[in-house]
């Protein structure tokens, strides 16, 4: 439970303040298929018998950059092409597993998620992935956040914002596999967009909504790994049911009264947070 509990701080934060970039580009869908992307390379990882993390970061990274590739050359959209790469990664993974003999004994935990998976090798692992992906997004935040306000304006200013969208794709993918083994392939985009939602319930500030996202994604892990750790009940699937009621919650008490089909991150005191 403490690997877990240690894991669950370290995914959660990250996750949360990926899905803080993703929320403002409007690429929320993009998690589910990067995630079930992984699947195929979970269970490469079991038939070769290489380490699965190796196995599944390069298949979500392909996926994350191939479904960006795809997109922004504007012959299909985002979410036929996310479409597509779910399918494929899946049914590469179904491929993989009937060619591997025997039962695969913890495939239930990285569909589902559970807190008792998690070793001391894959939490060294999570909190590396963590820190290196935490070190790029603040060496590059400026230049991630003016990209996913405006993406055109940023590329008029001189931002490359080519290698930014691939950079946070990547990124993306890389976070979503670190917490596959404690939420579950199924459930783990939910976590990268529901602490992000959540705070843009109580604030249009940028600043504040990246801080509310972390915390909010803290309490959802910390508090849905101690329920299912009780009651003995899959940690991801407690995690976002807790997530998914304290957002309509704050769907329904939100302090905010938007105008119909105004998005907070176009407006202008939203802008004005970008500092604070």
């Amino acid at each position: 439970m403490q690997r877990a509990l240690i894991a669950g701080v370290l995914v959660s934060i990250l996750l949360s303040v990926l899905g803080f970039f993703v929320v403002l580009r409007r690429m929320s869908f993009i998690g589910v298929g990067i995630a079930h992307a992984a699947f195929g390379g979970v269970a490469l990882g079991h038939l070769l018998g290489i380490p699965v993390f190796l196995s599944a970061s390069v298949f979500s990274v392909a996926a994350g950059l191939g479904i960006g590739a795809v997109t922004r050359r504007g012959r299909i959209k985002e979410d036929t092409a996310i479409g597509i790469f779910f399918a494929a990664g899946m049914a590469l993974g179904v491929l993989f597993l009937s060619l591997k003999p025997g039962y695969i004994t913890d495939l239930a935990s990285y569909l589902f998620g559970s807190i008792l998976a998690v070793t001391p090798t894959d939490l060294w692992i999570i909190a590396a992935a963590a820190f290196l992906i935490l070190v790029l997004l603040a060496l590059f935040f400026k230049e991630l956040l003016a990209s996913s306000f405006d993406a055109e304006l940023a590329r008029a200013s001189g931002i490359p914002e080519g290698f930014l969208f691939y950079l946070l794709l990547g990124l993306v993918s890389l976070g979503i596999v670190s917490a596959i083994k404690l939420v579950g392939i199924i459930l783990v985009s939910a976590l990268l967009v529901l602490p992000a939602a959540t705070a843009l319930q109580w604030s249009e500030r940028y600043g504040r909504v990246l801080a509310l996202s972390a915390l909010f994604g803290l309490a959802y892990t910390v508090s849905g790994l101690a329920i299912s750790y009780w009651i003995d009940i899959p940690s991801g699937a407690t995690i976002v049911i807790l997530g998914t009621a304290v957002f309509l919650l704050s769907l329904a008490i939100s302090p905010l009264r938007r105008r119909k089909g105004n998005h907070p991150d176009r407006t202008r005191s939203a802008q004005s947070g970008t500092t604070g």
